[in-house]
């Protein structure tokens, strides 16, 4: 039997930790809290220390430690159908991007394969157009090909970028480590350290991403996706599963049209509801515990980085700690967590894609989490960026005056940063 937890329906508010120190270790600083107003409140001592130690699993890409035994069968099931590969008659297609979830995601399960997408658009007195009547705005590069016999009533073949959109995007699959303690930060944390981004670094404060939750019928906090454009992780997987996968469920049973053409779906082999809710279920309590990445060696130049990292402002967008909030589950409640990324919108002007999704602008992106980045091989939202430096260098908007005080560090200065980076 599938296992769900529910996560956000807790009455109980987090804190955000919002330090100015960016080093190895938690520092003595100030902490926020969301549920009280944005003035000081606390410290964080030497047990979050605790709680860091405590969050990684024993390899990059297992599941939390300590987790109870229903948890991890949880767990389990979940990774199961996540490495499942499906097949046309369990109702893959008819136009999808991958056979399964760890076809993008993997080296190892739940990381990344640096998968490259397209995503499509064009301006219209000014105005994005998803070119939803193309089979916008993302592209689906797969199709099941001939269907209804010999000969076939039907091809479905991929679709293709239409000769009239202006705006190509791509994007990399992102790694899954550690999202559900992203998941258990209540909304009302993000709103406040986007208040708190305003009032004390307005030049380079983030937007809260505001998309439309399907499961309670309102607007909530998107935290997941380059745009920020969904608020869940249950509301991932279901997205994921069709827009990837084309394998529709209750919270999203409609097929993606190929290309637009709706009248094709008239000869889709599996035309009825093909997952009934379970796999999604699965997906989400996969990705909810499946550990975030540990930190790497560290040494008094990794110390040293960290300062550096905050001094120059990238903490600023970067933000080193939050906390999550309460949870039935003991491996995701009220701990603090050390993602390096607020997971706001910002705009980062000529390195934005020009893709205009949920309240994001085609010059927004959300921050990208730092953490694992060690492991990662192509960085941005494009992979363009083959090294840490390469893709500093490339910020621009909000980030351009990092970018600019990065680059006239001392050689000794910008080594340490970099050392800090990649013990992340």
């Amino acid at each position: 039997m599938c296992m769900r937890f529910s996560f956000l329906k807790c009455s109980a508010l987090t804190s955000i930790a919002v330090l100015s120190l960016a080093g190895c270790e938690p520092p003595q600083n100030d902490v926020t809290n969301p549920a009280g107003g944005d003035e000081t409140v606390g410290v964080v001592d030497s047990s979050v220390n605790a709680h860091f130690e405590g969050l990684a699993a024993s390899s990059l890409g297992g599941p939390f430690e300590r987790l109870t035994a229903e948890e991890l069968d949880g767990f389990l099931v979940g990774q199961e159908d996540f490495e499942e590969i499906e097949e046309v008659d369990e109702g893959l297609g008819p136009v999808f991007n991958e056979a399964g979830c760890v076809v993008c995601h993997d080296n190892p399960v739940g990381g990344t394969t640096n998968r490259v997408e397209t995503r499509f658009g064009r301006l219209v007195n000014g105005v994005f157009d998803p070119m939803t009547s193309a089979g916008g705005s993302l592209i689906q590069d797969q199709g099941i090909g001939a269907v209804g016999g010999d000969p076939p009533t039907h091809v479905f073949n991929a679709e293709v970028v239409p000769a009239d959109a202006t705006i190509r995007a791509s994007r990399i699959t992102q790694p899954l480590f550690g999202l559900g303690l992203v998941d258990a930060v209540p909304d009302e944390a993000f709103v406040r350290l986007a208040r708190l981004q305003a009032r004390k670094t307005p030049r380079t404060a983030g937007t809260v991403s505001m998309v439309f939750d399907i499961a309670s019928g309102g607007m909530r906090v998107g935290k997941f996706g380059w745009k920020a454009q969904v608020p869940t992780l249950h509301q991932f997987s279901g997205d994921a599963y069709l827009n990837e996968m084309g394998i529709t469920s209750p919270e999203f049973p409609d097929e993606s049209c190929p290309n637009g053409d709706c009248a094709a779906l008239a000869f889709n082999p599996r035309p009825d509801l093909q997952d009934d809710g379970e796999a999604i279920d699965n997906f989400t309590n996969f990705m909810s515990l499946l550990a975030p990445p540990d930190r790497g060696r560290r040494t008094i130049e990794v110390l040293k980085g960290g300062l550096i990292f905050a001094e120059i402002g990238c903490a600023d967008c970067h933000t080193p700690v939050l906390v999550s909030g309460a949870s039935p589950v003991a491996a995701l409640s009220k701990k603090a967590f050390a993602p390096f990324s607020d997971f706001l919108l910002h705009d980062m002007g000529s390195l934005g894609d020009g893709i205009v999704q949920g309240s994001a602008t085609g010059r927004q992106i959300r921050t990208q989490p730092l953490w694992g980045l060690r492991h990662r091989t192509a960085l941005l939202h494009d992979g363009r960026a083959a090294t840490v430096t390469d893709a500093i260098r490339a910020h621009d908007g909000q980030g351009r005056s990092a970018r600019s005080r990065f680059a006239q560090l001392s050689h000794r200065s910008r080594s340490a940063m970099l050392a800090f980076l990649k013990s992340l």
